[in-house]
């Protein structure tokens, strides 16, 4: 694409492409004139690096995020602090007797009619699961909530500290405290232990964890570290290698040959301060280069492209 604008009239000039394949000969629009000679517009620049300034080249990290680096990835919650769970038996049923059906109804259910009531309860959901399992899927879903995966995003109430840490170095840690939360804070008041296997009573502890889970950084605040791209982990001026219709500026003290003008004066006023001053050793613009600095800002992940790299003088 060409942006340099028409002299007369200030404006982009049009641009045409012939496509084939397509009755455009059917169809009415307004084409390339017939007549006139079609503009010039294919790259009229190439930037790309140059070997024979292999001393000017700019290697950079390639981050995807950032991580506060847990010292020896500890965690730790105050359980003593933490509201009891209560169980309640007496708020909802815990049997149901039925029985089947017979025939042709016509009203609402009745308990006249053929055949024996059944009772269901839940002993046989008691018989069928472990307290130990329970507290193994509690702990799983604690873990998730605090970091998630590649399809669910951590909980918004989650230390934002603990999020891309290993699940696999969590998991024991989040374990012990499930253990201990149901060994001291859970009130049972005569009931069976899986009852606390029940989804409401799940959701509360999970709840209750996520938000009482933090970094065991008694030793001092932990260091925030980089998440590098894991199949490029460095970028390098060297791999610049691009055409463009766009206006150019060369360059000396740059391993790529030139600079892009993507405006009137800022890239050509920066690239000319940048080779006359003497404070810099060399540069680059970032065009295609990748160069992202990723950032939050109110828990909103952005990026932050810079215009140059530039390396100063000692």
């Amino acid at each position: 694409m060409d942006y340099t604008p028409d002299p007369e009239t200030g404006l982009l000039t049009e641009e045409y492409v012939d496509v084939y394949g397509i009755p455009f000969s059917i169809i009415p629009f307004k084409g390339r004139p017939i007549k006139k000679k079609a503009p010039e517009d294919k790259p009229k620049n190439h930037v790309r690096f140059l070997e024979g300034r292999a001393k000017y080249e700019i290697r950079f990290p390639v981050v995807e995020g950032f991580a506060f680096a847990l010292r020896k990835n500890l965690i730790k919650a105050d359980i003593g602090k933490m509201e009891t769970l209560v169980l309640e038996p007496n708020t909802e049923p815990t049997a149901v007797f039925v029985k089947p059906t017979v025939g042709y109804q016509v009203g609402p259910p009745s308990a006249l009619g053929p055949g024996e009531f059944a009772e269901q309860n839940r002993e046989e959901y008691y018989h069928s699961i472990h307290t130990q399992t329970i507290i193994f899927e509690i702990a799983r879903q604690v873990v998730w909530a605090l970091v998630g995966d590649d399809k669910t995003s951590p909980d918004p109430k989650s230390n934002p500290k603990l999020r891309l840490q290993s699940r696999h170095r969590l998991f024991p840690q989040v374990l012990s405290l499930v253990q201990e939360y149901v060994k001291r804070k859970v009130e049972w008041r005569g009931c069976n232990r899986c009852e606390l296997g029940h989804e409401k009573y799940v959701q509360r502890l999970v709840e209750r964890l996520i938000v009482a889970i933090e970094p065991d950084d008694a030793a001092g605040e932990q260091p925030l570290m980089p998440i590098l791209n894991r199949y490029k982990p460095i970028g390098t001026t060297g791999e610049v290698d691009f055409k463009t219709t766009r206006r150019c500026h060369a360059t000396r003290k740059s391993h790529i040959n030139q600079v892009v003008l993507d405006t009137a004066r800022w890239e050509a006023s920066a690239t000319f301060h940048l080779e006359q001053s003497k404070k810099v050793a060399f540069y680059a613009r970032n065009d295609h280069l990748g160069l992202v600095i990723p950032y939050e800002y109110f828990g909103i992940s952005h990026g932050y492209e810079p215009d140059f790299l530039v390396r100063m003088n000692d």
